[in-house]
């Protein structure tokens, strides 16, 4: 949808943006309505949220011709379109409020509200023009009461500032009142209507009704507008008007001064920041403070998050005597939510800032610095805390994957902040990256995108570990680039990073680290079709292991050795180290380990002549993989089955499989992705 008034935009100014046409009605001082029927014709390019105008309608239509009052509200953020969802209601219900429907623009976001002495004014002059009037507010209001007593009238008061605007003008019974606001207040019996941005749909409608040369880049331009109705309208407006390619256009949506973009070309005051620049003038200096340092979140947070970074600058307020307490960070919250500027989802208890108002605020962060460290410091003991649970195994892992996925988006901007930050005279944030890094260990490795996300961020914790001259961390860096690379199909590369881990870990007598740089030696050499000689090197990890009492790197050996019986041609040999694996993960709740050890243990009986039994462990890897969310494991099983499918017969269940390997593959961007397609597209051709 798409309207535009006076409480959206700016104050004293009610503004139509269409596709060719802004037009501006400048209202006196003190508002006079001369008719009973003031309703203004909607927008032409209007377009949907009939969900909500059907709700507002069906709670206002009952008051006509009874003994009740109906009082409804709509409230939200500025440029949200308030006004003109509720002129779209009042339209439809003329017909229930024959004797007048009645439009009072309150200014509630402006610098100069109407007070509710002019707002009763101007109703009764609407039916007494001439008549001389009382001053006092209870005697207008007897006057108004007078008036309306008898009568089906609707009265829509546009841009409400509080409860004390609004209370008087509540109507007798026979009579409707529809508010807009964007601020959260109650009034006895009212029936309010907390409105959220368009739907995708809706917003790309609203876009190409405007301008249809928009096209396809509908779909990203709303997402850039935040779907908010203000933005939208303004930036199609543009488009409509303009010879610039829709092309230049998202570029310049996408940059971070999107902002300053979405305006009228004709009116420097019609814009997405001036409508939120009403509300945050609104605020006094602690809570614009606190809405601004809310504006790092880049995702919804919870109250613990935001006493976290709000009180970034505590001694600094403190200082300018303001009070930071944590009581006050709740009383903030509150009143931001209160003025529509802060969105609460009640089920989930977490609070999320619109796109737009975070970038809003963020240009008016003071010491970004201090409060983008306190976000970052916060985020990595969370990923501590899901790395924690997992690595406590079980049911935990679950717990784990569920903490480190609702909160990736912080998780993300903070370690990304971190690493931008880093310097050699940066200890602080050095330090910050190796603490991601080793709170990412487990679940890094199954969550990140290893090429485009974990090598950039542990090739960072190396650097950082080497400016703090930190040889263990380095090592463990060094070591987990290994694998990285491995995982990619690059195990000649992977060698490179684990001969460095392995000689560091050797120089300070890091026996665990050791242990874990041999066993990856190992696999790299297995991966290069080796495994007499990774053997040697697993066997030398399973003592180190039961020397030091890591069951981990204990399972992990067992299971390595196994993988290189069954390269070997020994399956049942290699079996007995899988059962090993398995029982060990089991032990210890390693659902990975677990699902890699069913996996292996299906492989080896396949090659043994057992299918069915087998199929029964690739059904419990498949299960434990789609749990914990493991493509990689769920795309090698897939891969493996495929194989030994292909040698059965089963040409179609073997290209199917295979195939969800390469495109996993593809998506990650393996080295061996196009060789594996080359390989299903031979089997397919086999097929009949």
């Amino acid at each position: 949808m798409g309207g535009m008034s006076a409480g959206d935009i700016d104050s004293g100014r009610d503004t139509y943006v269409g596709s060719n046409v802004t037009q501006n009605i400048n209202p006196p001082p003190t508002p006079t309505i001369q008719s009973l029927h003031q309703l203004r014709a909607l927008v032409a390019d209007f377009v949907g949220r009939e969900a909500e105008i059907g709700r507002l309608t069906q709670s206002l239509r009952g008051a006509a011709n009874s003994s009740a009052v109906a009082i409804s509200g709509a409230r939200g953020l500025g440029g949200m379109g308030k006004t003109q969802l509720a002129l779209a209601v009042a339209q439809r219900l003329k017909d229930a409020f024959p004797d007048a429907q009645l439009l009072v623009e309150l200014r509630g976001a402006s610098d100069n509200p109407l007070t509710p002495e002019q707002a009763l004014q101007s109703i009764i002059r609407a039916f007494a023009p001439l008549a001389h009037l009382p001053d006092t507010l209870d005697a207008l209001r007897a006057t108004y009461l007078s008036l309306l007593d008898g009568k089906c009238v609707l009265i829509l008061a546009d841009d409400a500032r509080d409860a004390k605007q609004v209370e008087p003008l509540l109507p007798p019974p026979g009579c409707a009142l529809l508010l807009t606001s964007r601020q959260r207040f109650p009034l006895p019996g009212m029936q309010t209507l907390d409105l959220e941005v368009l739907s995708q749909a809706e917003a790309e409608g609203l876009l190409l009704t405007i301008a249809p040369r928009i096209g396809s880049a509908a779909t990203r331009m709303a997402a850039l507008c935040g779907r908010l109705p203000l933005a939208l309208r303004l930036c199609a407006g543009i488009c409509a008007n303009s010879t610039m390619s829709i092309e230049r256009h998202l570029k310049a949506l996408e940059a971070e001064t999107r902002l300053a973009y979405m305006r009228d070309p004709n009116d420097p005051n019609i814009s997405v920041e001036a409508s939120l620049k009403l509300s945050y003038d609104d605020l006094d200096a602690q809570a614009q403070q606190v809405l601004c340092q809310l504006s790092v979140f880049p995702s919804s947070f919870d109250m613990l998050a935001a006493k976290a970074v709000v009180g970034a600058l505590g001694a600094g307020a403190e200082r300018q005597g303001t009070d930071t307490s944590q009581g006050t960070v709740e009383e903030m919250l509150d009143l931001l939510y209160s003025r529509s500027l802060l969105e609460w989802d009640e089920q989930t208890g977490r609070y999320r800032l619109h796109d737009l108002v975070r970038m809003f605020g963020i240009r008016r962060l003071e010491g970004e610095e201090a409060v983008r460290l306190c976000h970052a410091q916060y985020y990595v003991r969370v990923a501590d805390d899901a790395e924690e649970f997992y690595r406590k195994g079980g049911e935990n892992v679950l717990l784990g994957l569920k903490l480190f996925d609702g909160e990736r988006a912080n998780i993300d901007a903070g370690w990304k902040w971190a690493r931008e930050q880093t310097g050699d005279a940066s200890q602080e944030r050095d330090e910050l990256l190796l603490a991601y890094a080793d709170a990412t260990a487990y679940v890094g490795d199954l969550r990140y995108d290893k090429r485009r996300e974990r090598i950039p961020q542990l090739e960072a914790s190396v650097e950082a570990a080497r400016r703090l001259k930190h040889r263990g961390a380095e090592s463990t860096a060094l070591g987990n680039l290994g694998v990285a690379y491995r995982q990619l199909g690059e195990p000649r590369k992977a060698i490179q990073y684990y001969e460095q881990q392995l000689e560091i870990a050797r120089q300070i007598g890091d026996r665990r680290s050791e242990g874990h740089a041999l066993v990856n030696m190992g696999l790299a050499y297995s991966g290069l079709g080796e495994p007499r000689k990774a053997i040697e090197y697993f066997e030398q990890v399973l003592e180190i292991a039961r020397q030091i009492g890591d069951r981990r790197s204990e399972g992990h050996a067992l299971g390595s050795l196994g993988l290189a019986y069954k390269q070997l041609g020994e399956p049942s040999k290699a079996i007995q180290y899988y059962e090993q694996r398995l029982e060990i993960a089991r032990q210890i709740g390693d659902r990975r380990a677990e699902g890699n050890a069913l996996g292996n243990l299906g492989i080896a009986y396949r090659l043994l002549g057992e299918p069915r039994k087998a199929d029964q462990y690739y059904e419990q890897v498949l299960e434990i993989a789609h749990q914990i969310g493991d493509r990689q494991m769920e795309a090698i099983v897939s891969w493996n089955m495929g194989v030994l499918l292909a040698k059965e017969g089963d040409l179609a269940r073997a290209v199917e499989l295979q195939q969800a390997m390469v495109d996993y593959q593809r998506e990650i961007d393996h080295t061996d992705a196009e060789k594996h397609a080359a390989e299903v597209e031979e089997l397919r051709k086999r097929l009949p």
